[in-house]
């Protein structure tokens, strides 16, 4: 009896501890976050950093060269076409002249003084030709008219007298160019603080162009406000209707050739309360080169949003002003999804492991359209079921899992609670 009972308490005591080690070292499962199955709304978007401006912007440039005034507007005010004043332009003061220059345009004036004496005395001295052919021709006309002199003699005379006539003209047509030519050169003399660059004189004979607003509208940007001197075409101010606005986003060329004229889109993070609406009115043809900040050269398209909403909601929108756009590309109000954080890639097919009685199980899947947090489910899941999210190496086919702590308090769908956001 005693053996006996000896041999009762070792087995009971080797059975205790073969219990206890297995329980110490059986394979412990896997937590993992869990999320159900459900139907729930679905939206595909591409989304961007945009930016607004008004519709149609008139820059203002200067017609011509010269001294522009002081600007006395500011940006934002009221202008009216062909009324208001944008800009004064005078003609620009003389350059001064440096040492060298000056030295050049003197040993000009000279010249020109020699030339116009020599076209002096050209004039002179046909002059004095003309004055005897004309008396030539008067004897030859007084003699003919007694038979001594020949036709043939008066007309030579007569045709001598006309021919310094003509050479006269032409001697006086060159003094005259020479007067011009002098008169050039002195004015390129003159002083610039008395001559005729004296632009306050100018301005107060009223010697000034006016340039006035084309369109009705309010100042945008000034470009040119101290008064200075302009080149032709410098701009000068920017104006536009700010309650006439659009918005433009550049894509990528890859996300734009989604992109249909119609799409809605929604504007988000604009600044004021509340989503805003647009719709997408033109998709530009034209790619373009952009880098971006990590150095990466990319293909953007500019899209063309209009916002729908009343402008007493948008109103505090400006020219130039920074949003975020988001266009929706395809829409659905029910259809079975998955969270993307479940999904991988499983010989060139989607899958994902589901819970069936406390263990994984492999999934494949077939998918339509996708989102950043959600995929619709095609074939492959059904309704309420569970799937398990973001798993790891060490979840695999058939391997016992567990809900986390913070899984377990909450509701099988928990993972469609979001679904009021897609």
């Amino acid at each position: 009896m005693r053996n006996t009972r000896t041999w009762i308490i070792r087995g009971g005591a080797i059975v205790v501890a073969v219990w206890v080690l297995f329980y110490i070292f059986r394979p412990q499962p896997v937590a993992v976050d869990l999320a159900a199955i459900a139907h729930g709304p679905l939206m595909v978007t591409v989304a961007d950093d945009g930016e607004t401006r008004v519709r149609e912007v008139y820059l203002v440039s200067a017609p011509l060269p010269g001294r522009v005034l002081r600007f006395t507007g500011d940006v934002g005010d009221t202008v009216v076409a062909h009324e208001t004043i944008i800009a004064s332009i005078l003609p620009s003061d003389p350059i001064l002249l440096d040492s060298r220059r000056r030295s050049e345009l003197e040993a000009r004036l000279e010249a020109a003084e020699a030339t116009r004496a020599l076209a002096t005395a050209e004039v002179t001295r046909i002059e004095a030709e003309l004055d005897y052919a004309r008396s030539d021709f008067e004897r030859a006309r007084a003699l003919a008219t007694r038979g001594i002199v020949s036709s043939a003699e008066l007309d030579r005379a007569r045709k001598d007298a006309r021919t310094r006539e003509a050479a006269l003209q032409t001697a006086r047509a060159a003094l005259r160019v020479r007067d011009h030519e002098l008169a050039t050169v002195r004015a390129l003399l003159s002083d610039p603080a008395t001559g005729h660059g004296n632009a306050d004189a100018q301005d107060d004979d009223g010697c000034c162009l006016e340039v006035r607003a084309p369109v009705s509208g309010q100042i945008l940007r000034i470009f040119h406000e101290s008064e200075g001197v302009v080149a032709a075409g410098a701009p000068l101010v920017e104006i536009g209707e700010p309650s006439d606005l659009e918005i433009v986003i550049d894509l990528l060329s890859t996300d734009a050739v989604r992109v249909s004229v119609g799409d809605p889109a929604m504007i988000e993070r604009w600044g004021g309360e509340g989503v805003l609406t647009a719709v997408v009115r033109r998709v530009e043809p034209y790619g373009f080169t952009k880098v971006s900040a990590l150095g990466i050269e990319e293909q953007r398209v500019n899209v063309i949003l209009d916002i729908t909403d009343p402008i007493e909601r948008w109103q505090r929108l400006g020219h130039g002003y920074r949003v975020d756009v988001r266009i929706v590309l395809w829409r659905e109000a029910k259809v079975l999804r998955v969270p993307v954080a479940a999904l991988f890639r499983a010989d060139d097919a989607w899958a994902a492991f589901t819970v069936q009685s406390g263990r994984a199980r492999l999934r494949s899947i077939e998918l339509g359209k996708m989102n950043e947090r959600y995929a619709q489910v095609l074939g492959g899941l059904d309704e309420r079921e569970t799937v398990i999210l973001h798993p790891s190496d060490r979840v695999t086919d058939a391997i016992r899992v567990v809900a986390r702590a913070s899984d377990r308090n909450s509701t099988p769908d928990a993972g469609a609670s979001v679904a009021a956001t897609e």
